[in-house]
C-alpha cells in the first residue's frame, strides 16, 4: 500500500509548498533497506551505471536531503538541485500552485536553495552511509546562478557550484532554462551556452583524476524555444564538450484546455500538459544530434505509455516529478514493472554517452 496515497487528501488540503516540505520530511526518515536493488535492466551511460532508466527530476529534492529514499522507492537515479553558490530564499510566496484538474503544477520558486556548501554536506553524508546500507544510485547535481548575480558574471556562479559538487556528483546538469530567474534563459543562446560549457569542460578536465573517466556534463533545455534555436543551442553545447541534454524544463506556455483556477499564475508549468512539448523536443533533439549524446527526457510522465513514448523518441533515461504528487511514491515500482526500461533501440552500454562532434 502506498502510504502517500492514503495521506494525499490531507496533503492536498495544505498549501502545496507545505505539503511538499512534509513529504520530504517523511522521505528523510525513510530508512534504506540493506542490499535492496532499486529496479532491474541496468544500463551504463557516460561511464555511469544506472540500475534502471527511471529517475527523479531536479526540483523535488533540491538540497539532496532524501537521496537514500529515492533508491528505496525504486528509482534508478536522482537529480538534486537546482543548487546555487550562496543560500537564497527564492521568490516570494505563494510560488507553487497545484492544478489538480489538469494533473499539473505551476511554480515560480526562483532557485530556492540551501547553497552549495549545505548540499555538499548532505551528499557527503549520504555517500558515507551508502556502504553500510548497500543502497547506492547515481546522483546528478543541477547547478545554477544566484538571482542577484549579473548575467555577465554567471559563469563565476556555475564554476563555483561545479567545483564544490563535482566530486560528489555522478553527473552534472547546467540549468540555463528555468523561467523563474530573470534573464537566465538568455544563457541558452548559442554563444552564451558555448562559452559556459567550454569553461566547465576545462574545469572538469582539471578536476578529473588520472585514469578516471570525466563525469557527464549535461545542459537542461527549455521547451519554449523554436526549433532553429534549439538546434543552435545543442550544436554549441556539444561542440564545446557537453555530453548531452536534459529535455525539458518547465514551460511558460498555457494550453487553452487548462481547467484549474490557478492556470493563469505566472511561472513554469509542469505535469500532464507539458507532455506533448517534452515529447516533441526530445524527438527533434535526437534527430538533430544523432545516437551518441545522452538525452534525458522529462515532462508529463505518469504512465508506462509515457515512458515508452519518450524512449521511442530517443530518450536514454526518463525522469518524473509532478506525477509523484498525484500518483504517489509507489509510481517508480509500477512504471519499472510495466515500462520497457531496456527495450528496442537501446544501445550497447559501451556505445552510450559518447559525444557527437557536429561540424561547424
Amino acid at each position: 500500500m502506498d502510504v502517500y496515497l492514503l495521506l494525499r487528501p490531507l496533503l492536498f488540503a495544505l498549501p502545496p509548498e507545505q505539503a511538499h516540505a512534509l513529504a520530504l520530511a517523511w522521505l528523510r526518515r525513510l530508512a534504506p533497506v540493506p542490499g535492496q536493488a532499486p529496479g532491474s535492466s541496468p544500463v551504463v551511460l557516460g561511464g555511469v551505471a544506472f540500475p534502471n532508466r527511471l529517475g527523479v527530476a531536479a526540483g523535488l529534492d533540491k538540497d539532496g536531503v532524501a537521496v537514500p529514499a529515492w533508491a528505496r522507492l525504486g528509482f534508478g537515479f536522482v537529480e538534486v538541485g537546482t543548487v546555487t553558490p550562496r543560500p537564497q530564499a527564492g521568490n516570494a510566496r505563494p510560488r507553487l500552485f497545484r492544478l489538480a484538474k489538469d494533473r499539473a503544477l505551476i511554480n515560480r520558486m526562483g532557485f530556492n536553495s540551501a547553497g552549495m556548501e549545505a548540499v555538499a554536506t548532505n551528499l557527503a553524508r549520504h555517500r558515507a552511509r551508502a556502504p553500510s546500507t548497500g543502497v547506492r544510485i547515481p546522483v546528478g547535481v543541477n547547478i545554477g546562478k544566484n538571482r542577484d548575480t549579473p548575467l555577465a558574471h554567471a559563469q563565476t556562479d556555475y564554476h563555483a557550484c561545479f567545483n564544490a559538487l563535482h566530486g560528489l556528483a555522478d553527473f552534472v546538469t547546467v540549468n540555463v532554462s528555468s523561467p523563474n530567474t530573470p534573464g537566465l534563459r538568455d544563457l541558452q543562446a548559442s554563444a552564451a551556452v558555448r562559452a559556459l560549457t567550454e569553461g566547465l569542460v576545462a574545469t572538469r578536465r582539471r578536476l578529473t583524476r588520472a585514469g578516471e573517466r570525466p563525469k557527464p556534463l549535461l545542459v537542461k533545455l527549455s521547451p519554449d524555444v523554436p526549433v532553429p534555436a534549439l538546434e543552435a543551442t545543442a550544436e554549441a553545447a556539444l561542440s564545446a564538450g557537453a555530453d548531452g541534454f536534459v529535455a525539458v524544463n518547465s514551460t511558460i506556455s498555457r494550453p487553452p484546455a487548462l481547467r484549474s483556477r490557478h492556470a493563469a499564475e505566472p511561472g513554469g508549468l509542469t505535469g500532464a500538459p507539458l507532455k506533448s512539448l517534452a515529447l516533441a523536443t526530445v524527438t527533434r533533439l535526437r534527430r538533430f544530434v544523432g545516437d551518441q549524446p545522452i538525452v534525458i527526457g522529462v515532462g508529463g510522465v505518469s504512465t508506462a505509455a509515457d515512458v515508452r513514448a519518450l524512449r521511442d523518441a530517443g530518450a536514454d533515461l526518463v525522469q518524473v516529478y509532478t506525477a509523484l504528487v498525484f500518483h504517489g511514491f509507489g509510481l517508480a515500482r509500477r512504471l519499472c514493472a510495466k515500462a520497457p526500461l531496456q527495450g528496442p533501440g537501446a544501445q550497447a552500454p559501451e556505445q552510450m554517452g559518447q559525444v557527437l562532434s557536429i561540424p561547424k
